[in-house]
């Protein structure tokens, strides 16, 4: 055999080695690649499982609450050691329960709520010394200082109402005071306690405040009370008689048999002519505090508050924009002094002049009047 033969057929037989390789890897991937798939049919095909509550054990056997609040008595495997309130997934079909889950430490209701801890001072808060001596009685006094509660022989108030115009500082004074006795604020908005499907309102309600009681102590802050706690008719539509069950719901977690102890409730509203007379009456949110349109030392003090860290011109006249912001909320003044700043921007200065107020203060109140006149034209 010439060397030229022998280099031939060695180049075929590489080449065959070559791509057997290549083929047989090919085939290693084709082969997992339609195991995967065959495992994700398989996942595909399982029947989906359902979260259940296993409410007593009788006799070895098992009461199950679906999710529909529908109640079986069913058997189970031993093995799975079951204890009364835990969550178990179940057959659709036959109610079979599979196996245990671990429904976690979080609460559903943490999707609801603003749980946090406010850094919020008192100096922050301008033109409500009334109020905040107030709030201060009711609400962190107790929290602070039970043992003068006990030594008095008197039971502090369970909450409070806070009512009056938008943008006048209800939210802040809940937040101050929950800084300054170091509790844990939960703030919820009253629509999101009225839910689609019946009792689901009621369990939210129940759920804010053991989740409150966990971690107390604890001020739950329901904003716009009025969608809540409204005034009760005999008759009305299925959503009203909803929202009618959870506002029961409500007064129970507040008179109910479980002690609200280190818990506190602020309730907020515009609209407190509106009320059912239950929420306010003694006993519950008994104590009613008006937080109204600040007057003139108010506004100062509340400019004073969100223009401290301005750069202002020597012609700013702080007595004269006072004057110009007649009626205005806390909230209309913080923005006079944001829009005040946006003017500055727009001609490049670090420096806020008193025509930069003034054009401020103009454009908030055109503002709130197109509000007040969509809100007439709305409602009438």
């Amino acid at each position: 055999m010439t060397s030229k033969e022998k280099n031939i057929i060695d180049s075929v037989i590489y080449s065959y080695t070559s791509d057997s390789s290549v083929l047989e890897e090919e085939n290693k991937m084709l082969k997992e690649t339609l195991n995967k798939m065959k495992d994700e049919l398989d996942r595909l095909k399982q029947p989906p499982l359902m979260v259940c509550e296993v409410l007593d054990l009788i006799n070895n056997n098992a009461v199950i609450r679906i999710p529909n609040g529908n109640q079986f008595y069913v058997t189970y495997d031993h093995q799975l050691k079951l204890t009364v309130g835990e969550s178990v997934l179940c057959d659709q079909k036959n109610l079979n329960i599979v196996k245990k889950i671990d429904t976690s430490k979080k609460f559903n209701v943490e999707k609801f709520v603003i749980v946090e801890k406010p850094t919020i001072k008192w100096e922050s808060v301008g033109g409500l010394q009334h109020q905040e001596n107030e709030i201060k009685e009711v609400i962190e006094l107790p929290l602070k200082k039970p043992e003068l509660f006990r030594k008095i022989g008197i039971t502090p108030p369970k909450g409070l109402l806070l009512y009056g115009p938008p943008g006048t500082g209800k939210t802040l004074l809940a937040k101050a005071v929950a800084a300054s006795s170091n509790s844990t604020f939960i703030e919820v908005v009253g629509s999101e306690l009225v839910q689609k499907f019946i009792g689901e309102g009621a369990k939210l309600v129940k759920e804010i405040f053991e989740l409150a009681r966990k971690k107390a102590p604890t001020i739950i802050f329901i904003d716009e009370i009025d969608s809540l706690a409204a005034r009760r008719v005999e008759v009305g539509t299925s959503g009203e008689r909803e929202a009618n069950r959870t506002f029961m719901q409500l007064l129970a977690e507040i008179d109910g048999f479980k002690s609200l102890d280190d818990v506190k409730i602020i309730g907020a509203t515009n609209r407190k002519d509106i009320l059912d007379p239950a929420i306010i009456r003694p006993g519950r949110l008994d104590r009613l505090i008006e937080v109204p349109t600040p007057n003139k030392e108010g506004r100062k003090e509340i400019f004073r508050i969100h223009s401290q860290t301005m750069c202002l011109c020597k012609d700013v006249d702080v007595e004269n924009l006072i004057n110009q912001m007649d009626d205005f909320s806390g909230a209309e003044i913080k923005a006079a002094c944001t829009e005040a700043g946006y003017f500055a921007i727009r001609e490049s200065r670090t420096e806020i002049v008193k025509k930069d107020f003034l054009n401020a203060i103009a454009k908030v109140r055109k503002e709130e009047e197109l509000n007040k006149g969509d809100y007439l034209r709305m409602f009438g």
